[in-house]
């Protein structure tokens, strides 16, 4: 028969036994990524070669095969596969950091690693897209997406799905140019950006397009949308795919890309992972 102190000593063991158990979980990542695993993976990103779609002021990508499965020449080793490439940093699906535009501001380098993981909003404006090339994002369409939604949350990535990115690789298709020579595609709008930063303070956003600013803007070389983006200090991801594949809430997303020293931009990958 166990006396009352024994009861007690006991009691304490399991206690504490249990909660050195539940401290080695919270210290492991690895169930998390047990569960991670096992969800769905929607690519975010285009493959980039070149002739792609890209703003008319860069020059198209170059590769160069320097060394091939074949012997070297140079040594009797076994050979392999390296090139060169030659692109600007605004290639393909990119990150925009905010020294993009904003001198002193932080470059690709400077992004720090925990703005790279975020929860995904989308807001689906594809129909009106479709039946409006012109379209701008408004507050009001943002707000509709909180009604359906609930709150945007601090530090996430909103994504504008248009599904412009069913025109890619066909760069007239993107730009989608009248007779005039004037662009029609869809943008943000500053009342729209100013809610989701200023207001929703979230961490980042991204389009299907090759502009922040609407087509009928960019044909006037007027960025200011894009500025406002990086001049918060915020960065952008341009040139989105696959978001017809992605839930307006719920899921997360994997921004990623190389870190070249004081970079101005430069292609990333992205992911979504599905709830």
């Amino acid at each position: 028969m166990h006396t009352n102190k024994q009861v007690l000593i006991g009691g304490i063991a399991l206690a504490f036994a249990a909660l050195v158990a539940r401290g080695q979980d919270q210290n492991s990542l690895w169930q998390i990524q047990k569960t991670l695993a096992s969800k769905k993976y929607v690519d975010l990103t285009h493959a980039f070669k070149s002739g792609i779609p890209h703003w008319p002021g860069f020059p198209d990508e170059t590769r160069k095969v320097i060394y091939w499965y074949d012997k070297r020449p140079d040594t009797m080793g076994a050979g392999f596969f390296s090139e060169i490439y030659t692109h600007v940093g605004q290639w393909g699906t990119h990150v925009d950091p905010p020294a993009h535009f904003i001198k002193g501001l932080r470059t690709v380098d400077q992004i720090d690693l925990k703005e790279m993981i975020l929860p995904l909003v989308v807001v689906d404006v594809h129909g009106e897209s479709e039946k409006n090339a012109d379209y701008t994002l408004s507050i009001g369409r943002l707000k509709k997406w909180e009604g359906d939604h609930g709150r945007i949350p601090a530090g996430a990535f909103v994504a504008m799905r248009t599904d412009w990115s069913k025109r890619w690789p066909d760069a007239a298709k993107m730009e989608n140019k009248d007779t005039k020579g004037i662009s029609h595609y869809p943008g943000w709008s500053l009342p729209a950006l100013k809610y989701l930063y200023e207001e929703r303070k979230i961490t980042a956003s991204g389009h299907e397009t090759t502009d922040t600013d609407p087509g009928l803007a960019t044909t006037k070389e007027d960025y200011s949308l894009e500025t406002y983006i990086l001049s918060t200090n915020h960065y952008q991801i341009e040139l989105l795919t696959n978001l017809d594949q992605v839930p307006e809430s719920g899921a997360l997303v994997v921004a990623s890309f190389p870190k070249p020293k004081g970079g101005s931009g430069f292609p990333a990958r992205v992911f979504a992972i599905l709830p």
